[in-house]
């Protein structure tokens, strides 16, 4: 068994200065510490989420309101 660094990105783990053949099988091992660090960091980079609130109309939609169509006989 060896050891091997790497960094997730964009989900993916990414494995630095090592090459191995298509289809290994891995185990990754993530130190407390190490995914605190990482967990924090990532929220501080994480750009602000715009909230958008809608207020209602008053009376509710009703289907007639928003029908466009004309009945032809």
């Amino acid at each position: 068994m060896r050891a091997y660094k790497g960094v997730v990105e964009g989900g993916v783990v990414v494995l630095k200065d090592c090459k191995l053949p298509e289809g290994t099988v891995v185990t990754i091992t993530v130190g407390e510490g190490e995914l605190l660090r990482a967990t924090i960091a990532s929220a501080l980079k994480r750009p602000k989420k715009l909230r958008v609130r809608l207020r209602p109309e008053p009376g509710g939609l009703t289907l007639a309101a928003h029908s466009s169509r004309k009945v032809v006989k």
